[in-house]
C-alpha cells in the first residue's frame, strides 16, 4: 500500500497564511469604506521577513493591523527557551550543532473608533525545527470595551462551530486554555470574553498533519466574517464621552497584558523580531486612572463583573 503523501508541508501553510492576509485585509477595506491599509515589506537580520500591513484613521477602525511573516534561522538559546526547548539540543553542545527553525504565521489586532465595538485579536501560526519538531498554534479572541452578553454569545458559538467541524474536544479544550492565556493576574482579570488558543499541536494516531493544517485554515477564515459581522452591527452606536474614557481605561489593560504576559510579543522582542511589526498590536491611545472604580450598577461595573475565567457562553 502506497502512503499517502501529506500536504501540509511549510511552503504550502506559508501560501496559505499570506493569501490569508490578503483576503481579510480585502474584506476589512470593504467593511470599514474608507481607509485602506499601507504595507511595509521587511527583513529579519537573521532570515526571512514580512509582511505588516497598517489601517489608521478609518471610518470603524482607529487603528488595525495585520502582519504576515515567514522567519528562519539558529535557534538561540533565547528562543529554545520560548519554545520550551531548552533540553534539546541546546546551542553551545559541542556534541551538536545549534538547531534551526523556521516559523511563520499571520497576527492580527483591530482597535476600533467606537467603545460600543470590541477589539479583536487572531494569530494563526506553524513551527518548524530541524530537530524534527513541528507544530501548530493560533486562536482568535474578543475584547469588549463592554460586555453585550448576546455578542459574547455569538462569537463563542462561532468559533464553536469552526472547532465542532473537525474534532468535538476542541471547544471545551481551547476556550478554557484561552481564558487561562488572556489572563491579567495582575488585575485578577480576563483581558476580555475570551475565544480558543491552543499551542503545540501536533499529530497524533488518529490525527494527521493535514488534519491540523485544515482546523487551523478554518479558524483563519472565520475571523474576517466574524469581525465584520460586529463592525457592521455596531459601527454606528451612540458614544458619550465617559464611554470613551471607559475605553482608553480598558485599552490599557490591553497594553498591560501584551507587554508584560503575552508570549508571543516576548518570542518577537527575543528572537530578533521587527519591533514596530510585534507592537503593531498597540493601541494609538490608552489611559491609566489611579485606583479606578466604577459607579455601582454601571454598565463599567458590570462589564469587570464578566471578566473572569470559566463563564459559560455557549
Amino acid at each position: 500500500m502506497i502512503k499517502q503523501e501529506e500536504t501540509a508541508t511549510k511552503e504550502t501553510v506559508t501560501a496559505f497564511f499570506m493569501d490569508l492576509q490578503d483576503r481579510i485585509c480585502q474584506s476589512l477595506e470593504e467593511a470599514d469604506g474608507s481607509a485602506s491599509f499601507r504595507e511595509d515589506t521587511w527583513q529579519r537580520p537573521g532570515g526571512g521577513g514580512g509582511r505588516s500591513r497598517i489601517l489608521t484613521d478609518g471610518a470603524v477602525i482607529e487603528k488595525g493591523g495585520v502582519g504576515f511573516s515567514a522567519v528562519h534561522g539558529e535557534a538561540t538559546e533565547a528562543t529554545l527557551r520560548a519554545l520550551n526547548l531548552t533540553d534539546r539540543n541546546r546551542p553551545g553542545d559541542p556534541a551538536t550543532a545549534p538547531p534551526t527553525f523556521y516559523a511563520t504565521g499571520v497576527s492580527i489586532v483591530l482597535h476600533p473608533h467606537n467603545p460600543g465595538m470590541p477589539i479583536i485579536h487572531m494569530n494563526v501560526r506553524y513551527f518548524e525545527m530541524s530537530t524534527g519538531h513541528y507544530w501548530f498554534g493560533g486562536g482568535i479572541d474578543l475584547t469588549p470595551h463592554y460586555v453585550v452578553d448576546e455578542d459574547a454569545r455569538w462569537f463563542h458559538q462561532s468559533l464553536k462551530t469552526v472547532c465542532d467541524r473537525h474534532n468535538p474536544t476542541y471547544y471545551t479544550t481551547f476556550k478554557p486554555w484561552a481564558d487561562d492565556y488572556f489572563y491579567i493576574p495582575h488585575r485578577q482579570e480576563t483581558r476580555g470574553v475570551g475565544g480558543i488558543f491552543f499551542d503545540y499541536l501536533k499529530p497524533t494516531e488518529t490525527i494527521k498533519k493535514d488534519d491540523l493544517f485544515a482546523f487551523v485554515q478554518d479558524v483563519g477564515n472565520a475571523f474576517a466574517p466574524i469581525y465584520t459581522h460586529f463592525m457592521h452591527q455596531n459601527r454606528d452606536l451612540p458614544v458619550e464621552e465617559s464611554e470613551k474614557n471607559w475605553q482608553l481605561l480598558r485599552r490599557g489593560r490591553y497594553v498591560e497584558f501584551n507587554l508584560v504576559w503575552d508570549r508571543g510579543t516576548k518570542f518577537g522582542l527575543e528572537t530578533n523580531g521587527r519591533t514596530e511589526s510585534i507592537l503593531m498590536s498597540m493601541p494609538p491611545q490608552a489611559n491609566w486612572i489611579y485606583d479606578f472604580q466604577p459607579l455601582p450598577g454601571s454598565r463599567e461595573e458590570q462589564t469587570l463583573g464578566l471578566l473572569k475565567k470559566g463563564v459559560a457562553w455557549v
